[in-house]
């Protein structure tokens, strides 16, 4: 059952929007924003909620790489794997989070601090390699700079 909080939030973008489908990705980034990720159960809810089916839904979670069927750390780190950044350092890049955290692609600490995903593009090719921690976009960035950039999520 989705919570108050939950309901106004998606009620809040529904004002926006002239058809309660037209919130799905909203609905799903709010739902997830409060449990960490996406349940079947969450589906259930927001499809109810919306007047839609769960396998509409799960068909727009899947495709959107920005919504988690399965659970994710507490934070999310993704890593550009687009031509830009595989050109500029991507494979050390990764190489070095994956021997500083002890994960590979698709991999998530054992103490659920980070998990850590590959994205296709993150749009800053100028500035290559980026990846992203949470909401916060790193660029220009070498395995020389991550020892700084962890120790914020500490």
């Amino acid at each position: 059952m989705l919570s108050p909080e939950e309901k106004h939030e998606i009620d809040e973008e529904l004002k926006h929007l002239p058809y309660k489908e037209s919130a799905a990705i909203d609905a799903l980034k709010i739902v997830q924003n409060h449990r960490g990720w996406v349940t079947d159960e969450a589906l259930d809810d927001v499809g109810e909620y919306l007047d839609m089916s769960p396998d509409a839904l799960d068909s727009i979670a899947t495709f959107y790489n920005l919504i988690f069927r399965k659970p994710v750390g507490e934070h999310v780190i993704r890593i550009c794997d687009s031509v830009s950044c595989y050109l500029t350092g991507y494979e050390n890049l990764r190489d070095a989070i994956t021997k500083k955290l002890g994960i590979k692609l698709g991999g998530t600490t054992e103490d659920n601090k980070f998990t850590f995903l590959p994205i296709q593009c993150l749009g800053t090719c100028d500035h290559a390699p980026a990846m992203m921690i949470d909401d916060e976009l790193y660029r220009d960035l070498t395995p020389e700079k991550l020892d700084e950039i962890f120790a914020q999520y500490k």
